[in-house]
């Protein structure tokens, strides 16, 4: 199945299902803003994630742990109101789904209610699938999220690669089965070996999407800001950059200074 670009064919959980069976590989990028959600919806990119990344890329922390569901509200409204056909998803944050089902399910329905948006995404194995279950039993699909799960960077204690040892890639690999189990629709796959995330792939019949876990994955996933070049310092294997517009920026505004400082600009076809 393929997907057109410019249709107005609305991508969903089943069209993404779908096209693991039929072997199409799932593209999808972050978004915080409307022109950048704008941008990636006309490019055909099936999936936009509205991550937690934000609190890196655009509120400048150290890790994901500080942004509050106002703020992913907030920029997840911003994105879908520039999206036409992606499959929009929004992560929930730090602790608006880790204390309860109870907890969980009110804001995970307050996401959806005020953004729009098509999923959520949650971070998490064996100890979230009965609030997976609850969640997706009322209507609400969930995409999961293994490996290296940036909101238990405190636990790991470092960005190191997940599943390289038997035992914690077992781990992983059980976690899946039972997310699968538990209704996601979705699985992101982080930082984990290319043949565990082969493994999984094979295995579950939702598709996976990777981050740095290997070709074999149903899809891939990248920060936009990285793909783009613009986070200059962040420089892992798995990021190609397809882009280097970190310097494409500093040169505009060294261009603009330049032309204000030696009155070239505006000219007279430049002003009223």
């Amino acid at each position: 199945m393929s997907i057109n670009v410019g249709s107005s064919k609305h991508i969903t959980t089943k069209v993404l299902y779908n096209m693991k069976q039929k072997g199409e590989k799932i593209s999808m990028l972050t978004a915080y803003d409307f022109l950048t959600a704008r941008f990636l919806d006309e490019a055909g990119i099936e999936v936009i994630l509205v991550g937690d990344s934000l609190g890196n890329v655009i509120q400048g922390n150290e890790t994901t742990l500080p942004v509050t569901l106002d703020q992913m509200i907030y920029h997840t409204k911003i994105v879908k109101k520039a999206v036409r056909d992606a499959i929009v998803v929004a992560d929930m944050t730090f602790m608006s789904y880790q204390v309860g089902v109870k907890e969980a399910i009110s804001n995970c329905g307050r996401v959806m209610k005020e953004t729009g948006c098509d999923a959520v995404k949650m971070e998490g194995g064996d100890y979230i699938a009965e609030t997976v279950r609850r969640v997706v039993e009322i209507g609400i699909p969930v995409m999961g999220h293994l490996g290296l799960t940036p909101q238990s960077i405190n636990k790991f204690g470092s960005y190191k690669t997940r599943g390289t040892e038997k035992e914690e890639a077992d781990k992983i690999y059980s976690d899946s089965r039972i997310l699968e189990s538990s209704g996601i629709f979705a699985l992101v796959l982080e930082k984990i070996p290319a043949s565990l995330g082969k493994k999984i792939s094979k295995a579950l019949k939702i598709p996976t999407i990777g981050i740095g876990a290997g070709p074999d994955c149903d899809g891939q996933v990248l920060v936009t800001h990285d793909m783009l070049g613009m986070i200059e310092e962040f420089k892992p294997r798995f990021v190609r950059r397809y882009a280097n517009t970190a310097e494409g920026m500093r040169d505009a505004f060294r261009r603009f200074k330049k032309d204000v400082k030696d009155k070239n600009f505006p000219t007279k076809d430049e002003s009223y």
